[in-house]
């Protein structure tokens, strides 16, 4: 398994909720689905979140508030 130094917005979804846990609820929380959610969705945080309408200051929110989840 790969550890990653922080949470960038290019991660993917997969990648992100292998390590970081959390990051399952803050997903659903947003409203962006998520592997854990029941249905996969490939791609990266970035492209996800502006696929549900997010702007580049939003997803810039959930990287801080992801890293922040990063024990």
């Amino acid at each position: 398994m790969f550890f990653m130094d922080a949470v960038t917005k290019q991660i993917s979804i997969e990648q992100l909720i292998d390590q970081v846990p959390g990051a399952v609820k803050y997903l659903m929380e947003k409203g962006i689905k998520c592997i854990a959610c029941g249905e996969p969705v490939w791609g990266t945080l970035e492209e996800n979140a502006k696929l549900k309408g997010f702007t580049d200051e939003q997803i810039n929110v959930f990287v801080n508030d992801l890293n922040s989840m990063i024990a």
